[in-house]
């Protein structure tokens, strides 16, 4: 069976704000910019070989996937499901208050105008079982962002919804998923 890799888009204003982005197309900072480089250089450092970049549309992912081709030669592509979970009501206030984590807890709410776990997973389930049915044939590298992370791992893990809500991947961390 073969792989993918799982790339989470460079830092943005509202990261270091601790601040929830979901959906609103925020932009990379300057640091965000230069670990998107960085990280298309140690893909290619390191060896990894992928065919296509498929990256969420929002704009802090489509850069940071741009300066991985750029840095790799590896043709890229927007791929809608990988667009952020929409928080709703949520978006821009503080990650970790606790109404936020309270309503966390109900994985079928829509956050008042957002999308729930559940189909957030619908989506993302759905596309990684098209990348397994191709992952003989070709690797692909996403680029996206945290909670796509949390879905992505779950695909592969069972976890508790406890783990699944403090599950979290850094900006610009790269990690190998195999399928089998």
């Amino acid at each position: 069976m073969g792989h993918f890799y799982f790339v989470r888009h460079g830092q943005t204003v509202w990261n270091v704000e601790n601040k929830i982005c979901g959906a609103t197309d925020i932009e990379l900072t300057a640091f965000g910019h230069r670990q998107a480089m960085e990280t298309g250089r140690r893909i290619l450092e390191e060896g990894i070989a992928a065919d296509e970049i498929l990256h969420s549309p929002l704009i802090r992912a489509k850069e940071t996937a741009r300066h991985i081709s750029e840095a790799t030669g590896i043709p890229l592509r927007a791929e809608p499901r990988l667009t952020e979970q929409n928080f709703g009501k949520w978006e821009s206030t503080p990650r970790d208050g606790a109404e936020f984590r309270k309503a966390k807890e109900s994985f079928a709410c829509s956050y008042e105008g957002g999308e729930s776990m559940l189909r957030l997973a619908q989506r993302i389930y759905n596309l990684l079982d098209e990348i397994r049915e191709q992952s003989d044939q070709k690797t692909f590298i996403l680029v996206a962002h945290n909670g796509i992370a949390r879905v992505v791992q779950s695909y592969f893990t069972d976890m508790t919804n406890e783990e699944y809500a403090a599950f979290g991947v850094k900006n610009c961390e790269v990690r190998r998923y195999d399928f089998g």
